[in-house]
């Protein structure tokens, strides 16, 4: 089983992939991807070339540019694993190249909705090199995944999270939702 996670920037992504890492299963993070192809290609670790090698990267390869780069980590990992976790899928055109990729595995889409102001907060604090610092930024940056079609992975999503209370709250659906999931792959739901 394939278990995409999707969500805005600053949503709480990665509190599900680490649900799962916790139980054993591996995750490739898409994110991460860009962030390798941007070293690789000489550039520093800056928001403003990450943004570039991430758009170049679609102007070479196509919308699912990165999707593309990941299948051979997910191969490997799928014969070690039961369940790989994908963190980060931007575009249908990405989850089309996974389920081209993998026709035999199950594959779930949990996406995560996170109002606006909450996710600038969390992101603000979080300080992460590519995080915004103004809403200015965090506006232009929410602009560029939705051009780059995340809004349709989230509206086709298997799974719903909404994450507005409090951090143990979502932590509690969370662990929920990879409970119901671990029974789905083991033919139980």
């Amino acid at each position: 089983m394939i278990v995409i996670v999707t969500g805005m920037p600053g949503s709480g992504k990665s509190k599900i992939v680490k649900e799962f890492e916790k139980r054993g299963f591996p995750s490739v993070s898409l994110g991460d991807i860009v962030r390798e192809e941007t070293v690789k290609r000489g550039l520093e670790l800056t928001k403003e070339n990450v943004a570039k090698v991430s758009i170049r990267l679609r102007q070479e390869l196509g919308q699912n540019a990165v999707a593309k780069l990941a299948v051979r980590k997910v191969e490997e990992l799928l014969k070690k694993s039961p369940i790989v976790v994908i963190d980060g899928v931007r575009s249908l055109d990405e989850v089309g190249t996974f389920r081209g990729a993998f026709p035999d595995e199950d594959i779930v889409i949990v996406a995560v909705h996170t109002p606006p102001k909450l996710r600038f907060e969390r992101l603000k604090a979080r300080g992460r090199h590519d995080d915004p610092k103004t809403w200015e930024d965090f506006e232009e940056r929410d602009w560029k995944e939705l051009r780059f079609g995340i809004g349709g992975v989230i509206a086709m999503a298997d799974y719903m999270l909404v994450n507005d209370g409090s951090k143990e709250e979502y932590e509690k659906k969370v662990e929920e939702l990879v409970e119901v999931i671990l029974a789905l792959s083991r033919g139980e739901a």
